[in-house]
């Protein structure tokens, strides 16, 4: 398989099928709702209506890419659990958009609930990116495919292993209805990385001996919030500081490099250890400000993961790979992957480097999910999106914990970091509270409980 293509290759045989045998009534509502039509999509000259839920940074920037694909495409609505959120960013399109942008009023929904209310007005074959917080994802793409709507979704794509379960079962009944299936880890569809990765792949660094990946850089920040704001509200407006919410740091900021890390080795570690804590990082949320994991695969190597967000430290973004003839530097955060001679990365060491025209990996990912919509072809990359979420997953556990973690182990969780969330209703309290000293729960290591 070329690097830059859908794979639909995920968890696999047996421990597959009792992976999914483990769902507990996470697809209950299918037969609920009547099937609609399999293989719709859209021809070459056919508009192909979109529909935002989540209208944040990533949000933003995804529809942007949608509406800039080739054949005629237009947005006709738009949701946000913050409804101004979304009416603001209507008036923005509009004015690099125009008549593409078809957001009416009516057509911008607010709430926990506006997701619903957006696929509702949609029709079969029609289009739904979705970037809310990843806890909502497993809900929001269930309900996608019951609509008959091809999915774009941001990673990252389940918070727990329960969601990952829905995630991938959803993804299942998407393929069988003809729907097409696009996920944000955008590294697999950047080019120059794609040619580094057929280098890699065809031995010239040697065989892979170690992977190490890396996110380290300055402090999250946590938003103040204001007078009359709920607490849920609040802390959907921070999602990224509250584990239930984004998964943790280590899930929903270093997926990428963990997937980049996955893709060199060709495969998916069986164990990972790790250690994690709060040092320096005083704000009241659950966010960890330094994670390590080390992986083992299952030849025996190594893949370390480490990240921190910390100010005044050494700061690295991207993936190094060592082969036993030589290095990579690469994955997200560097823009020009490089292959040298030997373990040192020194410029006159450079074995390779890439001489095409630019990319955008988020402009080219979406042009080739709208493009397999329009000329009906397969296109479902959730099997191998949620192997990287999973591994990512087992990550935060093993920081956690402090414990070693083993797939077998993470494929058997039913715990829930939000349980209940589905019922969750905008006037209700979060499902995680500070408590009387303003304090929220944070994990220990040796006490915490992740299985």
């Amino acid at each position: 398989m070329r690097t830059g293509q859908s794979s639909s290759s995920g968890v696999g045989g047996t421990n597959r099928r009792r992976f999914l045998q483990q769902t507990t009534g996470a697809l209950a509502g299918w037969g609920l709702v009547q099937a609609l039509p399999v293989g719709v999509f859209g021809g070459a000259s056919e508009t192909l209506r979109v529909g935002l839920v989540g209208c944040g940074g990533r949000g933003s920037g995804a529809v942007a890419q949608a509406l800039s694909t080739a054949g005629p495409t237009e947005l006709w609505a738009v949701a946000d659990f913050f409804p101004e959120r979304g009416r603001a960013l209507v008036e923005r399109l509009q004015a690099r958009f125009g008549r593409q942008i078809r957001v009416t009023p009516d057509r911008v929904f607010g709430g926990l609930e506006g997701y619903r209310r957006l696929m509702d007005s949609l029709e079969p074959g029609d289009v739904v990116i979705l970037a809310t917080p990843p806890a909502f994802r497993p809900a929001h793409f269930e309900y996608a495919v019951q609509r008959g709507l091809h999915v774009f979704m941001e990673k990252s794509f389940a918070v727990d292993v329960p969601g990952i379960r829905r995630v991938l079962r959803a993804g299942e009944e998407a393929r069988k209805r003809g729907l097409k299936v696009a996920t944000g880890l955008m590294s697999r569809h950047y080019v120059p990385l794609e040619q580094a990765m057929e280098e890699v792949h065809r031995g010239a660094i040697g065989e892979l001996i170690a992977v190490y990946a890396y996110r380290m850089h300055g402090p999250v920040g946590l938003g103040p919030r204001p007078e009359g704001m709920s607490e849920l509200a609040w802390q959907i407006a921070n999602y990224s500081c509250f584990t239930w919410l984004n998964g943790s740091f280590f899930v929903d900021w270093l997926i990428h490099n963990i997937d980049v890390g996955c893709w060199a080795k060709g495969g998916w570690p069986v164990s990972v250890q790790g250690m994690g804590g709060r040092q320096v990082r005083q704000e009241p949320d659950q966010l960890y400000d330094h994670y390590m994991a080390e992986y083992t695969f299952p030849d025996g190597t190594r893949m370390v993961v480490q990240g921190r967000h910390m100010l005044r430290c050494w700061d690295f973004f991207g993936v190094v790979l060592h082969g036993t003839r030589g290095c990579a530097v690469l994955g997200e955060g560097q823009p020009q992957p490089l292959l040298f001679r030997g373990h040192e990365p020194a410029a006159q060491q450079v074995l390779w480097r890439y001489r095409g025209e630019p990319c955008d990996p988020y402009q080219r990912e979406m042009d080739l999910f709208f493009e397999a919509i329009r000329q009906d072809r397969p296109w479902n990359e959730v099997d191998r999106s949620v192997e990287s979420n999973l591994t990512a997953i087992m990550g935060r556990m093993a920081c956690e914990s402090g414990r070693r973690i083993t797939r077998e182990e993470a494929l058997a969780s039913t715990r829930e970091l939000a349980p209940g969330l589905d019922q969750l209703r905008d006037t209700d309290d979060p499902p995680v509270k500070a408590d009387a000293a303003g304090r929220y729960p944070i994990a220990m290591p040796g006490q915490t409980e992740v299985l």
